[in-house]
């Protein structure tokens, strides 16, 4: 409960805002956690295409303006999240009325009228958007990947996404937004497309590194490698989804039903060691957003693993502080 709670606030505790993505569930069952010691919030899928614009005429706000009315009730920044996707996008926006494949010019004008209906909508709420999403190739030589939004308009929709956002809100911070971002081919690769992005004069403002990370990928070094690459461009950083999963992203064991001691120490160890190289970048990082708030509900259960449980967050399932927070804590306290 907020009135007995005895740790630290985390807002308290860094330079940067810390947030937590919620959703309508979570923003009730774990208020007093979130409102304690969160000071930002993002709508983990409620401001996705698919989530607020289901159909051409249809827009459905009604659980994104919950999440606008909590971080109002509680005085927290809002960060929008986000609006260029290859997923959780609905088919109508890539078809016409025959079910053919649209044309670039109408494709434009569609998602022109969509940023503009959502933006403005949230403008006086969200102070930073995560406009575009996830559009690096992994893998490979190529720079983008496969998606109906570069088959249909070509690289262009990038830049577009970018400058119908500050058409929309001239005060909002503009984000490109990716995971995987501190493995050295990635993110080598999203420089490209940011420093591409400047060279146009296009209106972004800062690198969202997703942080998706676990016990032993990425290394220190290749975080601390990204966060100078992408710093060099004079950008501002947000961690923007920080979780820390206690399995490598290919181990399949399913035969856990609640972390080892090891897993745990291991765990502490690695957020004291993020959240020190963090601190250290206070001047460019701005944020740090965790994807999700307590180990209760997390987005890595049954991912990449069906019916297994997963415990990537500084709180447990009873959403007191685990040795992972406690870490965290000392950093400021030594």
């Amino acid at each position: 409960m907020i009135g007995t709670r005895m740790e630290a606030p985390l807002r308290q505790l860094f330079d940067f805002k810390i947030g937590a993505a919620v959703n309508p569930t979570t923003i009730s069952s774990q208020e007093e956690l979130i409102a304690y010691h969160f000071n930002s919030i993002t709508a983990e899928n409620e401001m996705k295409f698919a989530s607020v614009h289901p159909e051409e005429e249809l827009y459905t706000f009604e659980a994104a303006d919950q999440l606008a009315e909590f971080a109002r009730k509680h005085d927290m920044a809002l960060r929008g999240h986000t609006l260029v996707w290859h997923n959780q996008t609905t088919e109508w926006l890539f078809q016409d009325n025959h079910g053919q494949p649209v044309s670039k010019a109408l494709l434009l004008e569609r998602l022109r009228s969509h940023i503009h209906t959502v933006v403005g909508r949230y403008k006086n709420d969200i102070y930073a958007w995560d406009v575009v999403n996830e559009v690096i190739e992994d893998t490979g030589a190529e720079l983008l990947r496969s998606s109906k939004w570069l088959e249909i308009a070509g690289p262009e929709f990038i830049s577009k996404a970018f400058e119908f956002a500050h058409e929309a809100d001239p005060n909002a911070l503009l984000f490109y937004n990716d995971y995987n971002e501190s493995h050295p081919q990635k993110r080598d690769k999203i420089y490209t497309l940011v420093k591409s992005l400047l060279v146009q004069g296009v209106p972004i403002h800062g690198i969202g590194l997703q942080a998706h990370w676990n016990l032993f990928d990425p290394g220190l070094d290749d975080i601390r490698a990204a966060i100078e690459k992408y710093a060099s461009l004079g950008l501002k950083l947000q961690l923007t989804e920080l979780d820390m999963s206690v399995f490598r992203f290919d181990d399949r064991r399913t035969d856990l039903v609640e972390p080892t001691p090891g897993m745990l120490e291991q765990q502490a160890e690695r957020y004291e060691a993020v959240f020190r190289m963090l601190q250290e970048y206070s001047d460019v990082i701005t944020s740090v957003t965790f994807w999700g708030a307590a180990d209760d509900y997390t987005w890595l259960d049954d991912f990449p693993v069906n019916r297994r449980k997963n415990w990537p967050m500084l709180f447990d399932e009873h959403h007191q502080p685990k040795a992972a927070y406690e870490r965290i804590a000392r950093l400021v306290r030594s």
